[in-house]
């Protein structure tokens, strides 16, 4: 009887296996793909069976990993469409109203190369825009590491607390609110009242890492938000979250990825721990002494990535393009053999 139900139960995962792969096969569109978007920013594409159908999410540069209006195969192509609400006046009207304008996005596998096309009516209703970007098949998702058995390597000390030595804008065209003050990594973006705002920029480390623990901590004042980006493309939050339900938006969530298990924030202006550890892909989290995110698996970049390739070194960087922050005491141990 043992024998027969292990038969059967060996039959079942052979079939099972079969069909996945019969799936995958009928279907090379499925999956999470890295994007490179116009304009050279960072996105990323992932696609799953849905019954009969399919579904989709996108992160299009900044923001947040949405899921698409539709998702279907046409003649061999990936064909995805989007919504989006823009404002617009019409000839005689007193005031804008809202129209909705629909994007498709058409994709189609040249080798192991995503070949992608956008397209999408102005908004006056006069012609289109059109542009081509690339995609490529994000590398397979390792399994989660045993924390235990990882070993890091002495603490690398990234603030010295008196100049920003080691640091540099990620964009050198953007104005430099950093500055070291009285021990702290500061940030002070000050607009001009009746001036042109300015584009205040973020901060990176000179160094790039691959797998390591991050220890820092952030003062982050009432409605205050940044972010601390893990090998410049997981953003971890950074933001004045405090006394909301969690969400992941909140403080210390893998930005729009991973929601924290339970909220561990201070109220506005109190000093908070962060301790970030980055391993094959998976990240945890301890806020202020409290495991919010516990080796949970990072499905791609996040929205102000610098890049999308997951599987390159990167800096650590800090947002800066928002509001005024505090850092101080930001020591790295990378990981090693």
């Amino acid at each position: 009887m043992l024998k027969r139900t292990l038969r059967f139960a060996l039959v079942c995962l052979t079939l099972a296996g079969a069909a996945g792969w019969t799936r995958a096969a009928q279907n090379p569109f499925l999956g999470s793909w890295e994007l490179t978007i116009p304009g050279g920013r960072a996105g990323w594409l992932g696609v799953e069976q849905n019954g009969g159908g399919l579904k989709a999410s996108i992160l299009w540069g900044g923001g947040s990993v949405l899921p698409v209006a539709s998702a279907e195969l046409k003649d061999g192509q990936l064909v995805l469409t989007r919504h989006h609400t823009v404002q617009v006046k019409e000839p005689g009207a007193l005031k804008p109203a809202n129209k909705t304008i629909t994007e498709t996005i058409t994709a189609k596998l040249t080798g192991a190369a995503l070949e992608l096309v956008t397209v999408k009516p102005r908004a006056s209703g006069q012609g289109e825009e059109r542009a081509e970007f690339s995609g490529r098949r994000s590398p397979p998702l390792p399994p989660a590491p045993e924390l235990s058995r990882v070993k890091f390597g002495p603490p690398i000390p990234l603030f010295n607390g008196k100049d920003l030595t080691g640091w540099r804008l990620v964009d050198p065209g953007s104005v430099n609110g950093w500055s070291a003050r009285d021990g702290l990594l500061v940030n002070n973006p000050v607009q001009e009242e009746g001036k042109p705002r300015k584009s205040y920029g973020n901060l990176r480390t000179d160094r790039e890492f691959e797998d390591f623990h991050l220890s820092l901590e952030v003062r982050v004042g009432e409605k205050q938000n940044s972010g601390v980006y893990l090998r410049g493309i997981y953003e971890i939050q950074v933001a004045d979250t405090y006394g909301q339900p969690v969400d992941a938006h909140n403080m210390g969530a893998l930005y729009s990825r991973i929601t924290p298990s339970r909220s561990a924030e201070k109220p506005p202006g109190e000093w908070q721990k962060l301790d970030l550890t980055l391993v094959a892909r998976h990240v945890t989290v301890v806020l202020n002494g409290h495991t919010i995110i516990n080796n949970q698996p990072a499905a791609g970049c996040t929205g102000g990535a610098l890049w999308s390739d997951t599987s390159r070194p990167g800096p650590i960087y800090l947002q800066g393009d928002h509001t005024g922050i505090e850092y101080r005491h930001l020591v790295l141990r990378p990981v090693i053999p």
